[in-house]
């Protein structure tokens, strides 16, 4: 469907950041006009009064595991070894591929009330990730999670090229969970996929202080010099988490250009620590901003995120001015998206990918419009998405879902799936 939005408050993403006045014109699944009014050429299926309402591209939450939502609340207010060792690993272990689509399609829901238009998703069973979001017509990046329990390189490889020719809305990148669950030989056999594919990996990394005081005992290096070492950095990618990476592992994330991902709600839930944002962002380091999945979460909301990724950063610093909300909309947007492979997502300009969301401003929490950008990132919040677009289709509006799937059944099938692992 082509849609003409009018008398809207267009943010572009291109710098300088600020709002323009004007239409946003949709055609075939990508941006046509971003600009003042004008007189279009050719008639629209559907023309939009915004009502002067932020239209922006959509957030992109770079790093999350969307099948983890039968596990929300199920194991909160737990020490890191016990949640993981007692509750969250045991019951994966149950999961079969059929209970991977209802999952999926709830965190799906949840995405797109958060103005969320793509996932970077790390987990098991990606052939039903992907059938699962390319059938809602939700943008997923599968990210790949190699370790010495569950998948392997030569798996790897397969879903490489699988899922980069799966269709418009499903890509892939390299990866594995994270060093202490990878063992070195399968670590060099990824190394070796980078460089036949010439690609990007991705990895968790420095999410916990104990993660990297174990590598320094087994190698006699930080992770991300490991990572180096075995020349799995060649070709770029990214960390999840980047909590403790030391000055000289941001100095060498941003000489290989490896972005980072922040996580900063899982990472204070978990009492994990908070990343070094502002020192990663004065090196020229890429910064992406993600939920993690809802187990650790445990919502997949960007407005908390950003606002806990500059809160964080301020109260770590003891520095009211430590990360300047605009850098945050940046990670949430730009930044995740550059970290995701998805340059092309990133901006309303002609000829991008038409991922918008519009955000309410007849909203107590975005009046009065002294800053409204930094509005975005201190009071927005989910009840001001009133509409999510990923490509081109509505996917949701003012409290409606459009995926191909009633949102009820969903929430049943999800219930359902929990009872029956709990058993």
């Amino acid at each position: 469907m082509d849609i003409r939005f009018q008398n809207a408050r267009i943010l572009t993403m291109e710098e300088p950041l600020q709002l323009l006045p004007g239409e946003l014109w949709v055609r075939d699944g990508k941006i046509e006009y971003a600009g003042p009014a004008k007189t279009p050429d050719k008639p629209f299926d559907r023309t939009i009064d915004a009502a002067g309402d932020i239209l922006m591209p959509g957030f992109k939450n770079a790093h999350t595991h969307s099948p983890m939502t039968f596990l929300r609340s199920l194991a909160d207010d737990l020490p890191l070894d016990k949640w993981l060792n007692e509750q969250v690993f045991p019951m994966e272990a149950k999961l079969t591929p059929a209970d991977i689509g209802p999952l999926t399609r709830l965190a799906i829901l949840e995405y797109l009330t958060s103005g969320i238009t793509a996932a970077f998703d790390m987990y098991m069973f990606p052939k039903e990730v992907a059938e699962t979001c390319a059938e809602a017509g939700f943008r997923v990046v599968l990210c790949g999670s190699v370790n010495d329990f569950s998948s392997s390189p030569e798996e790897l490889g397969r879903d490489h090229e699988t899922y980069n020719h799966f269709g418009p809305l499903v890509s892939h990148q390299l990866g594995f969970h994270a060093e202490y669950t990878t063992s070195e030989g399968r670590l060099r056999e990824i190394a070796a996929l980078s460089q036949k594919f010439g690609a990007p990996v991705y990895t968790h990394n420095a999410e916990t202080k104990s993660e990297v005081e174990g590598c320094l005992e087994r190698h006699g290096m930080t992770p991300t010099q490991y990572f180096e070492k075995l020349h799995l950095l060649d070709f770029g990618g990214g960390f999840f988490h980047g909590v403790y990476l030391t000055p000289d592992d941001i100095e060498l994330c941003a000489k290989r250009h490896i972005a980072v991902v922040a996580n900063p709600a899982s990472n204070a839930k978990l009492a994990s620590g908070i990343a070094p944002l502002t020192e990663m962002l004065a090196s020229g380091v890429t910064l992406g901003l993600g939920t993690d999945g809802p187990a650790s979460n445990n919502c997949l909301d960007m407005f908390r995120e950003m606002f806990l990724a500059t809160a964080l950063q301020k109260l770590r610093l003891s520095d009211a001015a430590a990360l300047d909300a605009l850098d945050v909309l940046r990670m949430a947007t730009v930044g995740s998206a550059q970290a995701m492979g998805l340059s092309d997502c990133a901006r309303l300009t002609p000829g991008s990918e038409a991922d918008v969301v519009r955000l309410s401003m007849h909203a107590p929490n975005m009046q009065p419009e002294n800053h409204i950008l930094k509005n975005i990132v201190y009071s927005g919040s989910k009840l001001n998405v009133r509409m999510t677009m990923v490509r081109g289709k509505i996917l949701y509006e003012d409290g409606e879902f459009f995926i191909g799937a009633d949102p009820e059944e969903v929430y049943a099938q999800a219930n359902a799936i929990v009872a029956q692992k709990r058993s």
